[in-house]
């Protein structure tokens, strides 16, 4: 720093000083601001102390009171006297759900899923009492009605619990409730008697408002989260969902007759066979990292109403797992919830994948051993393409001594010239250079359709398997003191077995990738996948990890055999036979030969140019 650096710098230093003493006030002003300060805390205080001495002036508490009246009366009109009573709660269960509804409001204020526990080992609730709302909401005398402010009555009737907000002796709003045995549903008929006189002449219609907040069940929340959103069946069978992602609100143009607040392993969806009248609003929103919930979500839905008499909402509640053949067995599209992939994809999990697991599951076997009975079966379903593969393998290692010899004598030529050399020994040996690259491809559909059957399959859930004691959620073996970014916090022992036999096959398989640029390229791309899956893999199912670990290992087994039963030498002697004989060209191959040749035209053109 400079001389003149320094003097700026104490200049500058001297004026903030001089500055700040100017400004600063004097004694009196001090002195001043101090008395009225203890004038103030003295008022205060003898406020406070008059406040403590007076005595309790009940007139004015009950006049207090009767204001309060007056203005819920104002509210509520007609239904003040329902808007008074005290809180009770009544449980009905069978051997799945026990759902407990609350007289205000005569909503659910808990669902209970019998034989399910948290992460934490509490039972699964699916809904939270304080951050859940259902409601009838209605315009009447000019005022809009909400049931969940009103206390209703409860009258059991048979199998049937009836809770009653009733107005006088033919006027009442009726939510009639019934459990089946063995059921995780609800019937649920909303009855409006005689309200004509009490909704608004002009009102067509009246809404159904429903709010839940969704509890954190899983050991991975952020998972959870991720595929926590609100879904709905448009009336011609569409299934669609809002953003997993982030907020997301929408107002449905179409009659729909289902939505579900689904959750990674449960849901709880309203469903109107007949369809909900057009619009329903839906919404959701992230709870937040630091919230015991995931999501946040809410629909609105819109109930024709006729002024009669007597007129009748027949819904239904279900409150469950995510289970397929469960969902399926409503035959309204409810295991359409569970995300098993598009297209292919999805035929794969619905026709292979699903009636495999099913199968396998009946027998009560450990969920370990369903995972390598069902991964061994798959393989052999596709052993002729993996068969297909190795023998391509095999014919490109033969011809590797002949792919060097070109590589060597083109290295200082044309690289087209190389390339066609390279087709042209391809062609003569009736070798495919792609032919172990297909049925890998092919193979690629099965691979994926697992993707997406073990994070959506709840048999996993809670299911332990050697290390891992949760074949749903990752198997740490080990918590990192810090968070590494796309990994995670822990070490999953599975998915570390399953990159590292992962990177063994693509080594045992290298060689059909020597000789061209192109499939040197895609070689490394081979090497770079697996550590691409061991980061975004490390926080899924260990079930996943795990199936694909022990495919594999059993790929090296079955490759192992294959070494046994392939004779290179046979496969040499017929490749050299293949070149004696006389090549026929196809079409393609012709076309391709001139559009090479017009190609190296051009080049040469364009280098005569030049000089």
């Amino acid at each position: 720093m400079d001389k003149n650096s320094i003097i700026g710098l104490v200049l500058i230093f001297g004026i903030l000083i001089g500055f700040s003493i100017y400004n600063s006030p004097s004694e009196a002003e001090l002195a001043l601001q101090q008395k009225r300060k203890d004038s103030v805390q003295a008022a205060e205080r003898i406020k406070v102390e008059k406040s403590v001495a007076a005595p309790v002036e009940k007139p004015r508490q009950v006049m207090s009171d009767s204001l309060v009246n007056l203005q819920r009366k104002q509210a509520m009109g007609s239904f003040f006297q329902l808007t008074q009573g005290k809180t009770t709660y009544t449980s009905i269960q069978n051997n799945r759900l026990k759902l407990s509804i609350s007289n205000k409001g005569a909503r659910p204020v808990s669902a209970l899923l019998q034989g399910y526990k948290t992460s934490l080992g509490k039972p699964v609730d699916l809904i939270s009492a304080d951050s859940s709302s259902f409601a009838l909401v209605f315009p009447s005398e000019g005022r809009t009605i909400r049931t969940d402010s009103l206390y209703f009555v409860y009258r059991p009737k048979g199998d049937n619990h009836c809770f009653e907000a009733r107005i006088d002796s033919a006027t009442a709003i009726i939510f009639e409730y019934a459990l089946p045995a063995d059921s995780f549903h609800v019937q649920l008929n909303i009855r409006l008697l005689g309200m004509g006189k009490m909704i608004s002449a002009n009102a067509t219609d009246v809404n159904l408002d429903w709010k839940l907040s969704s509890i954190t069940h899983e050991k991975n929340k952020q998972l959870e989260a991720s595929v926590t959103s609100v879904f709905y069946r448009y009336a011609d069978g569409e299934v669609d969902n809002l953003s997993e992602t982030g907020d997301d609100k929408e107002s449905l143009p179409n009659t729909v007759t289902w939505v579900s607040f689904k959750q990674q392993y449960f849901c709880s969806a309203l469903i109107q066979r007949s369809g909900f009248q057009k619009p329903t609003d839906v919404s959701v929103l992230p709870a937040g990292d630091s919230s015991a919930f995931t999501k946040h979500m809410a629909a609105t839905f819109t109930l024709p109403y006729k002024h009669g008499e007597n007129e009748v909402h027949k819904l239904q509640f279900y409150f469950g797992p995510n289970h397929f053949k469960t969902l399926a067995s409503y035959n309204i599209s409810l295991e359409d919830q569970l995300n098993l992939g598009w297209g292919i994809i999805g035929w794969i999990n619905l026709y292979a994948i699903i009636p495999i697991f099913n199968i396998l599951t009946n027998f009560n076997i450990n969920m370990g051993i369903v995972i390598l009975l069902m991964c061994l079966i798959i393989k052999i379903v596709i052993l002729p393409l993996t068969y297909k593969a190795y023998l391509s393998s095999a014919k490109m290692k033969v011809l590797k001594p002949e792919m060097d010899e070109i590589n060597v004598k083109f290295e200082k030529e044309d690289p087209m010239k190389k390339q066609q050399a390279i087709m042209a020994l391809y062609r003569k040996a009736g070798v495919n250079p792609l032919g172990g690259c297909i049925p890998l491809l092919l193979q690629l559909p099965i691979l994926l359709a697992v993707l997406r059957f073990f994070p959506a399959s709840i048999e996993l859930r809670q299911k332990a398997f050697l290390w891992a004691a949760d074949l749903s959620s990752y198997d740490s073996i080990f918590t990192l003191p810090f968070t590494i970014p796309m990994y995670g916090d822990h070490v999953s022992l599975f998915t570390l077995l399953m990159t590292a036999s992962t990177i063994i096959y693509t080594r045992m398989n290298s060689s059909q990738f020597s000789g061209n640029a192109q499939m040197e390229q895609m070689k490394w791309m081979m090497y770079l996948m697996p550590l691409i899956f061991m980061f975004s893999l490390n926080s899924y199912s260990s079930g996943l990890t795990y199936y694909y670990f022990i495919a594999n290992m059993m790929t090296f087994g079955i490759q192992y055999l294959m070494k046994l039963s392939v004779n290179e030498e046979a496969i040499h002697r017929k490749i050299q036979e293949n070149k004696k004989k006389p090549v026929k060209k196809s079409r393609f191959q012709q076309k391709l030969e001139e559009m090479t040749k017009q190609q190296q035209a051009l080049q040469q053109q364009a280098r005569k140019k030049k000089k």
